[in-house]
């Protein structure tokens, strides 16, 4: 088998554009998808939130951001039904907003 140096052998005729399109599919392929959440799904989160909310608890919230997946820890201070989004304290004090379409998952921060 022979082993040759790959794409370097081949960047010096390449065109910037070229190079940095390469890169661009380079970075596209790593991106993660938004799973479908269903009813089930959707209604545990739901609940996991409310309960968070009455007894004033940290939560794990993993959420789908930027073709990644995100996670943030904090209390639940408010919902804001009219842009539907979560205003959270996290866990260093500071305000945070998580819209909920972006929300995948939430867990009790134990």
């Amino acid at each position: 088998m022979i082993k040759d140096r790959g794409n370097i052998k081949w960047t010096a005729m390449m065109l910037p554009e070229h190079v940095s399109l390469l890169h661009e599919l380079k970075k596209e392929l790593t991106y993660q998808t938004k799973p479908e959440l269903d009813e089930q799904q959707l209604l545990e989160m739901n609940e996991q939130i409310c309960e968070g909310m009455e007894n004033n608890e940290a939560l794990i919230f993993t959420y789908y951001e930027n073709y990644d997946y995100h996670c943030m820890v904090g209390t639940v201070h408010h919902f804001n039904e009219v842009e539907r989004k979560l205003h959270i304290i996290d866990r260093f004090g500071e305000k945070c907003y998580l819209k909920l379409d972006e929300i995948i998952n939430v867990k009790t921060y134990k």
